[in-house]
């Protein structure tokens, strides 16, 4: 066989570089790594972002679940708050009467005398869990006379004129209620219903309960003047509102006044006690009172 007929021989191709394989997982250092190649790093990177980005995902999940699931739960639920430590009284679930069929809100356009057509009697805020009620101020089927009203006023001579002015402006209807809670707090809420939505403004919150302080003296009070504390978002809408707190130097109890106008009802809430009367609970039934008239 001549040298132009050997069969050319094909030179073995090289085995490719043995790559080395991770070794057992270290345990988690917070020591700075060492460097590693380039192209590893670039893939832990790439890795480790991939990673980043799919915890972030589920935390936001669980965290949008959480927030919500908070905020469906009541205060005594949530760990941590068990205690209500704000003083906030537990009243029950309320939930306004059902107007007459074809009968408008008292805010409604259509509604220009500012009537509330819903017993009035069934507007007055219920007592909180817990508190004894009084039953004095239930009246008559409800209806409270006029005179265990007025008995809240200090002098005769403002209750006279009080009385009067209730006769001459037509009022129709007083529904009350009471409660004392166990630290001794005594609650008086009374709803005064008129013929319209100007008088009980214009002619009685207007003229007896102005920014300085109340015409007439509640039995009790010595120095009372306007509350600059009480939040005004707290105010209901289409609520007017006029809030008094006792100033120091103070007699046996401390006395807190709010006068409500919705329509043609005007809301009187009284709270005393003895040595203070605490701002939460008052400010907390005068917003759900607010509420049930608005």
């Amino acid at each position: 066989m001549t040298e132009q007929q050997q069969t050319p021989v094909t030179p073995r191709p090289a085995e490719p570089p043995k790559v080395p394989t991770a070794g057992p997982a270290e345990p988690l250092d917070f020591a700075e790594p060492a460097p590693s190649p380039a192209p590893r790093k670039d893939r832990r990177a790439l890795r480790a972002a991939v990673r980043w980005a799919a915890a972030v995902a589920v935390f936001a999940v669980a965290g949008a679940g959480t927030a919500y699931g908070i905020t469906r739960m009541e205060r005594t639920d949530v760990p941590g708050l068990a205690t209500e430590s704000d003083g906030r009284w537990d009243y029950p679930l309320l939930t306004k009467p059902p107007l007459p069929s074809g009968s408008p809100g008292p805010q409604a356009e259509s509604n220009p005398a500012g009537a509330h057509h819903a017993d009035l009697r069934a507007l007055v805020l219920p007592a909180p869990r817990g508190a004894k009620e009084n039953r004095t101020l239930r009246g008559a089927r409800g209806w409270l006379p006029t005179d265990v009203f007025l008995a809240e006023i200090a002098e005769k001579e403002d209750r006279d004129e009080f009385r009067q002015r209730l006769v001459d402006w037509g009022l129709r209807h007083i529904a009350a209620r009471g409660w004392t809670t166990e630290d001794g707090t005594r609650t008086r809420i009374h709803l005064l219903r008129f013929d319209t939505a100007s008088v009980a403004d214009d002619r009685f919150h207007g003229v007896l309960f102005p920014y300085t302080g109340p015409a007439h003296r509640v039995s009790g009070t010595e120095n009372v003047v306007s509350d600059e504390t009480f939040p005004e978002a707290a105010t209901g809408a289409g609520v007017q509102r006029t809030v008094y707190d006792e100033a120091e130097p103070r007699g046996a109890e401390h006395d807190r006044q709010a006068y409500l106008v919705s329509g043609d009802v005007l809301a009187v809430v009284l709270q005393s006690r003895k040595g203070a009367a605490h701002a939460v609970p008052f400010r907390q039934t005068v917003v759900l009172q607010s509420q049930l008239l608005g």
